[in-house]
């Protein structure tokens, strides 16, 4: 049973107060190194983390529910779940990276598979047989190169995603858009057994008893592409779910591929839209999606991770001005590019141009909502 300690009260209180939001907490956690001593920091000192105002100062300090906190606690535990927070070790990294992601999430399962190196596996609920024969091959091929297979649980190719994951005794992770005691659709709870059992997950950021409403779906999705290297859309009209996981996949960095389909598929629509207009990688074989990855693979063995060679200091390199200016700020925080632009007083657009260059050279990286922070 998980415990009701003080730093998940604390963190659960900042998930409840109205208007606070994920941006706030993440700061807040960098800005604080105990977490207990968020709800003791004075006006002033609130006042100091970025994103704070004193509107969110104030609802920070009148918070006064903590009847509610436990008792969200008291449900958890009974409903076999636990919830994982920002301050926790077993919080994915790869989440840590997106613009928004949750200050918390209930789970059932091995938390060890939320951080496992994997791919994001989404479709139509509405599959067709080549759809599914693609799916089933490779997700299979992934999950042979132990690979954990993430997805939400939806009929059509996020079903045979999982199953398949799991035929091939591979971690796997689903995200629901529903409270982990209220799990949609109620014909998958079978499958989210099985996931549980065999050392995957199931997740949510929606508390307890929470509806599976139809907005929760495209929220969600940001979790289920933030945990993943990159995402493989098999099948998929020109709207839906999965093309709004490619879309926020994109907007986090993350690799996006896609399968090409015959011109009368119109389930098919969106994976060449995405090819057609260069937002994803056709894919013809596995080794298309494996290159493309920061995992380096041998068989059925991650063999090392890229980029394990030290670091180039900025310093030693010559950069001109521009460019050791922009490192220099970057060094002791990320910067979005507006507040960067001001911060520096250059043009935005010059200031684009320098950064991306920056990129080419392995010196920044860009996360979700254009921060930029140095490698």
């Amino acid at each position: 049973m998980q415990k009701n300690n003080k730093k998940l009260r604390v963190l659960t209180a900042l998930s409840i107060i109205p208007g606070f939001g994920c941006r706030r907490v993440f700061n807040l956690l960098k800005h604080i190194e105990d977490p207990e001593e968020i709800f003791r920091l004075s006006k002033r000192k609130l006042r100091t983390v970025e994103g704070i105002g004193e509107a969110s100062a104030l609802s920070l300090l009148s918070f006064d529910d903590w009847d509610k906190v436990d008792q969200i606690l008291a449900e958890t535990e009974k409903s076999g779940s636990k919830i994982i927070t920002m301050a926790d070790s077993d919080y994915p990294p790869l989440l840590k990276q997106i613009y928004d992601p949750p200050v918390l999430f209930w789970m059932k399962g091995n938390p060890e598979a939320l951080s496992k190196p994997g791919i994001a596996v989404v479709g139509t609920r509405n599959t067709s047989a080549y759809g599914r024969t693609m799916a089933e091959k490779l997700t299979g091929e992934l999950a042979d190169q132990g690979m954990c297979i993430f997805s939400g649980l939806a009929y059509g190719i996020d079903s045979i995603a999982h199953k398949t994951a799991l035929e091939h005794k591979a971690s796997t992770v689903a995200v629901l858009g529903s409270g982990i005691d209220n799990l949609y659709p109620k014909k998958n709870t079978a499958l989210a057994n099985n996931i549980v059992k065999s050392g995957g997950a199931v997740i949510t950021e929606y508390p307890l008893g929470t509806n599976p409403d139809a907005v929760n779906f495209p929220v969600r999705n940001r979790i289920v592409s933030g945990m993943s290297l990159g995402v493989l859309v098999v099948e998929s009209g020109i709207k839906g779910g999965s093309m709004i996981t490619a879309d926020l996949g994109l907007d986090q960095n993350r690799e996006v591929f896609a399968v090409p389909h015959s011109l009368g598929n119109p389930s098919g629509t969106g994976c060449n839209y995405l090819i057609k207009r260069g937002a994803a990688k056709l894919v013809q074989t596995i080794d298309d999606i494996l290159e493309e990855l920061p995992v380096e693979y041998e068989g059925d063995e991650q063999v090392k991770i890229e980029n394990e060679s030290p670091k180039p200091n900025w310093r030693d390199l010559g950069l001109d001005k521009p460019s050791a200016k922009i490192c220099e700020a970057l060094e002791n925080q990320a910067y979005q590019i507006d507040d960067l632009s001001e911060e520096l007083g250059v043009n935005t657009s010059q200031l684009l141009v320098t950064l991306l260059q920056l990129e080419m050279e392995g010196l920044v990286q860009q996360r979700a909502g254009k921060i930029f922070e140095l490698k």
